[in-house]
């Protein structure tokens, strides 16, 4: 069956601190998609010059969005309760960046300590983002998930960092999955399985899929 959320929403693949996009993205759906509820797959910071930005407009959405806490996310966290053990990673893949946008040197030995100042009003938030989301037949993660377990049951390493059967098999109980993570050329719809993550970052356009009884459509900011 098509997928059928109990309300109209509005999939909003990784935006990656790209700020520039997501502001021109949101106002489109705000002006020509009122109904629709945006919910981002996670993934709101690194790699991208803004993730401060970013931050800090999705944040004012308040209750009208749906975030969820992506791969990068959870690398932040790690990184402010290990810096030793976690940092190297976190800052080879995009936090390096995002210290940047907060003003914190990468090389500042204090730099766990700065951002955790400069995340005061925030941290809390990001560590109660959930891992996924569902509404009517559409469930929503940031990464994939085991097509053979109920979504309270999957292992949160498979929403964060994805699973090897995801989009390889089926699911049997009727759930469409929405989700960013993994890069693809265009947003698409096949096989239970939907793609918004347009590499926001990489490529200078931010995906979206529009979903409701009407069926699936696609916005893509950015040239």
């Amino acid at each position: 069956a098509p997928p059928a959320p109990a309300r109209p929403v509005a999939v909003i693949g990784d935006v990656h601190g790209c700020a520039d996009l997501l502001e021109p993205l949101l106002d489109r759906i705000a002006r020509d998609h009122p109904a629709f509820l945006p919910v981002f797959t996670g993934d709101l910071i690194d790699r991208g010059p803004d993730s401060q930005a970013v931050l800090r407009r999705v944040r004012a959405l308040g209750a009208g969005a749906v975030v969820l806490r992506g791969n990068h996310e959870q690398m932040m966290l790690d990184f402010l309760d290990d810096p030793e053990r976690s940092g190297p990673a976190w800052l080879r893949h995009g936090g390096a960046e995002t210290l940047a946008s907060f003003g914190i040197s990468a090389q500042d030995p204090d730099a766990p300590a700065a951002l955790r100042a400069a995340l005061a009003d925030t941290e809390g938030w990001l560590r109660a983002l959930p891992l996924w989301w569902l509404s009517g037949t559409v469930a929503v993660v940031h990464a994939g998930a085991d097509p053979r377990l109920p979504l309270p049951a999957q292992d949160p390493r498979a929403l964060l960092w994805g699973h090897p059967a995801f989009g390889r098999f089926p699911r049997r109980d009727g759930i469409w999955v929405a989700h960013g993570h993994v890069i693809v050329d265009a947003p698409r719809c096949a096989r239970g399985v939907i793609s918004v993550d347009t590499g926001a970052w990489r490529t200078g356009r931010l995906g979206c899929a529009l979903i409701s009884g009407d069926g699936v459509q696609f916005l893509v900011q950015g040239s």
